[in-house]
């Protein structure tokens, strides 16, 4: 497996853009994007838990709930969350973009984000599908990147190659989220794409296990969106054998698959709404996968560790603290606590006590853009990594006036 260049784009068959329809005020940021699959492909997708979900979450779950879908289209802007209107304006969104392409609006997938609770216009979308769709390109994956960033302040968007029976396969992914992070079995909203045959059914399941240990593993700001999604498009061009059963092919693709969706865990994290700092927790020696999974997203979650890695202040203590209520199943006068950058290691906590160490070396490693917490719980095998960002002043002023 290897990284490549490309994002949605570098799988065969799929092309993508981006436009300014006029959804957002600002001209100059793209707020429509497009991919687009050659022919049909499997299709598999995992949805906020949060009961107050975007009209979109609902048409795309009907969409695909044959396991098809042929392209999808998102604006930013503008979530169509709490909206009277909402479904008729996603599935509208839907024979649009159909209708240009030649797809069939139920094997369309649509996502928006952007304010909750104020109507979408239709107006700008209808006037903009033309043009996005002529803008259709295979080199489009960073346009399409662009037209569905918000807050966002990087470009998220990433690509591998991989082998699976001999042939050469690809999978890629765009992705936007940089605040109301907190994702539960889903995620901002991320787009995957890939060339290789697999069925319906073996990428839901793996789609639907994969997000367990990366997505379900970030946390910026403790806030579950209301339109988090995560799909996935997989059009067989690649020319493998389909992949109908679990085998070295699908282990394959699943490792690529979590390559790649964790490189985007990562670019999310570390681009959370005012962050310095990427903040990633790693748990070793859980007594069960669940035990180091509510340690690691416990101690990425903690306000008070957060705004200590803002201030390079190696406050142990609030990592400790996080883990005695994370609810996980531990002996917290057997815990070590490290952390770790590029300037290095140390240990600040043994056995649950408290051990010499210098606060200028320490300082210096939490200086950098990004800071590890290495936690050992010596109650088992089991491990777990999380990903998260410190808590700075421009989280606030971001926040503040996010809507005005």
């Amino acid at each position: 497996m290897k990284h490549i260049q490309g994002g949605v784009c570098a799988p065969q068959g799929f092309k993508a853009s981006g436009v300014h329809c006029g959804v957002r005020k600002n001209k100059s940021k793209r707020d429509l994007a497009m991919i687009l699959s050659e022919g049909p492909a499997s299709a598999a997708a995992v949805y906020t838990q949060n009961l107050v979900k975007g009209a979109p979450i609902y048409v795309t779950q009907r969409n695909i709930a044959d396991g098809v879908a042929q392209m999808a289209i998102c604006n930013s802007g503008n979530a169509n969350t709490c909206n009277a209107n909402g479904e008729e304006i996603a599935w509208e969104m839907c024979k649009l973009a159909g209708a240009a392409a030649g797809v069939a609006p139920e094997n369309v997938i649509v996502a928006s984000t952007g304010v909750i609770g104020q109507p979408l216009p239709i107006e700008p979308i209808a006037a903009g599908v033309a043009p996005l769709f002529a803008a259709l390109n295979e080199n489009g994956s960073t346009e399409a990147a662009e037209g569905i960033m918000t807050t966002d302040t990087r470009l998220k968007e990433v690509a591998v190659e991989f082998t699976a029976g001999g042939v050469t396969c690809k999978l890629g992914g765009i992705a936007k989220g940089s605040g109301m992070i907190h994702p539960n079995l889903a995620t901002m909203l991320v787009f995957l794409t890939c060339d290789a045959a697999i069925s319906p059914a073996m990428l839901k399941k793996a789609l639907s296990d994969d997000v367990k240990d990366t997505f379900n593993m970030v946390s910026v700001d403790g806030d579950t969106s209301t339109n988090d999604m995560v799909c996935i498009m997989a059009n067989g061009k690649a020319g493998n054998a389909l992949i109908e059963a679990e085998g070295d092919d699908y282990a394959a693709f699943c490792a690529a698959l979590n390559e790649v969706t964790t490189t985007l865990c990562r670019m999310i994290a570390k681009d959370g709404e005012g962050a310095s700092h990427l903040l990633t927790c790693i748990v070793n020696g859980g007594k069960t996968v669940k035990d180091a999974k509510l340690a690691a997203k416990s101690v990425v979650c903690s306000s008070l560790l957060k705004a200590a890695i803002f201030g390079a202040d190696a406050n142990w203590g609030r990592v400790l603290c996080a883990l005695g209520y994370s609810g996980a199943d531990i002996d917290v006068k057997k815990v070590d606590v490290s952390f770790r950058s590029a300037k290095g290691s140390i240990s600040v906590c043994e056995m649950g006590s408290s051990v010499d160490f210098s606060e200028e070396i320490a300082k210096e490693i939490l200086l950098e853009d990004e800071v590890e917490v290495l936690v050992t719980l010596r109650d088992g095998e089991a491990s777990a990594t999380a990903w998260g960002c410190d808590l700075t002043y421009d989280y606030v002023k971001i926040n503040g006036d996010y809507r005005t």
